[in-house]
């Protein structure tokens, strides 16, 4: 059967082109070696905030003679943790299944390989292999965990982000090499949950794509919850002959030290999955492990598109999604089924959150990009430590911090932490969408008590107005 789009991959990128697609009047197909939903919803993104939930909850519970309530005998049922985080995923996967035969979408399982401009091999788990016929095609092969030859994963002792989800037994200790989104939010859960944990950074410091300040306040927050923090350090090798994995990691000044745990976590980046999928023999040009796309996500060559992490913009789930939905409305457009040429996406007002205790939020520039883009300044903080919501929740660590362009009033940046904040972040990324000054935000009245009324007096703050702090 001919398809007019054929999308392969269904993770956060997939699924959305291939129903957009749809919508705009195309016969659409699906390909996908595993689950619909991909990592992001299997392995990555949902199944994740529902162990941080969880661990969220047992501190709760722990600490809940802050708020006036008696619990005795907490304790926590590790392996039913793990199993409501699975259930959570295994429910997302079925919507992604109603969602594409309520779309009229067919759903081919199997690896998808383009053999030409129209054409897609697709083989399934026995081997057997079938040519799809097809006028578009989108890649959204997705990307994979980092493997450094030093951290070699077996599975076992040496683990990658899926492991970490199904671990069998709670480990009694855990060192986590790399300090980004996901090595800090596995840091907070399995802490949380009595794991001695010790993130080991190559950089200067933790979460090293936010701002700086953003970087300090974690770090203060994870020392005080008995997170130890190596920064300026690698782990040069590994020893998995014992019962214990002994990492000899360098330090700064050339020194070595060596930890033990039960098992190392290698959260050191991802690599994009486009290997074996056809893009030499087709002259499909890739850069840096990237496939190369302009501004409609097509390829360098016409009808095929990349979307999401095998592709150059930020490797986020909400970014895969916008990049799936333009390249099917710009399918659409050029085969007349839509009216409008979708609008190109600005990679400099994208949202980042990273789930960890306290949440972590930004967009737009930080201080030192803003100093380094030749920017005068204006920027206010407000520490949540000044908010009413926050100290009724038992939650004021953390603050808002805002950055404008002191001459036209720009919002340049917008970088948050704290409780809820990832829930706080879409305010700026809307205000900066519509070009809003401080002035507009000032004159917006925010709603009180709430968090979200950080934002607008961190606003005030750079601006000399500020009224609660």
């Amino acid at each position: 059967m001919a398809y007019d789009v054929i999308v392969i991959g269904s993770g956060p990128g997939g699924y959305p082109a291939a129903i957009r697609a749809s919508q705009l009047g195309l016969k659409v197909a699906i390909i996908e070696k595993e689950s619909l939903g991909g990592v992001c919803l299997n392995w990555g993104c949902i199944p994740t905030k529902a162990l941080i939930k969880s661990a969220q909850v047992y501190d709760y519970v722990k600490h809940s003679a802050n708020y006036g309530i008696t619990t005795t005998g907490v304790s926590h049922d590790f392996g039913a943790v793990i199993k409501r985080s699975r259930g959570v995923a295994d429910k997302m996967s079925k919507g992604v299944q109603f969602l594409m035969k309520k779309n009229k979408i067919d759903v081919i399982m199997g690896y998808g390989k383009v053999m030409s401009k129209g054409k897609v091999e697709v083989k399934d788990a026995e081997g057997k292999t079938q040519i799809v016929e097809t006028k578009y095609i989108i890649i959204a092969t997705g990307g994979r965990s980092r493997e450094l030859p030093n951290l070699k994963q077996d599975g076992k002792k040496v683990i990658g982000y899926r492991e970490a989800m199904v671990l069998p037994t709670q480990p009694k200790s855990m060192i986590i090499v790399g300090s980004g989104a996901i090595g800090v939010e596995f840091a907070y859960v399995y802490n949380s949950m009595g794991t001695k944990v010790t993130i080991v950074e190559f950089l200067p410091r933790i979460v090293p794509v936010e701002d700086e300040d953003i970087s300090r306040e974690l770090e203060k927050q994870y020392r005080k919850q008995g997170i130890e923090i190596m920064t300026n350090a690698s782990v040069e090798s590994l020893d998995t002959s014992g019962a214990l994995v002994k990492a000899k990691v360098k330090q700064l000044d050339g020194s070595f030290v060596t930890l033990e745990a039960d098992i190392v976590l290698s959260a050191v980046g991802y690599v994009a999955n486009i290997e074996n999928i056809g893009l030499e023999q087709n002259g499909i040009k890739a850069d840096k492990g990237r496939i190369i796309v302009d501004k409609f996500q097509q390829t360098s060559v016409a009808g095929i598109y990349a979307i999401g992490d095998c592709s150059p913009g930020q490797a986020l789930a909400h970014v895969a999604a916008k990049e799936g939905i333009n390249a099917a409305e710009h399918i659409a457009y050029q085969e007349k089924k839509h009216t409008h040429i979708p609008e190109g996406i600005d990679y400099n007002n994208v949202p980042g959150c990273t789930y960890c205790i306290p949440e972590i939020s930004s967009v737009g520039y930080t201080e030192k990009a803003a100093k380094e883009a030749g920017y005068e300044i204006k920027v206010g903080k407000f520490p949540f430590m000044a908010s009413g919501k926050a100290s009724a929740s038992g939650a004021t660590e953390g603050f808002v911090k805002v950055i404008f362009d002191a001459k036209y009033g720009e919002f340049l940046g917008c970088h948050m932490i704290g409780m809820n904040v990832t829930e706080m972040i879409a305010e700026a990324v809307v205000a900066r969408k519509l070009e809003t000054t401080a002035h507009e935000i000032l004159n917006a009245i925010h709603p009180h008590p709430t968090m979200s009324e950080g934002l607008k007096e961190a606003v005030a703050a750079a601006y000399g107005e500020a009224i609660d702090i």
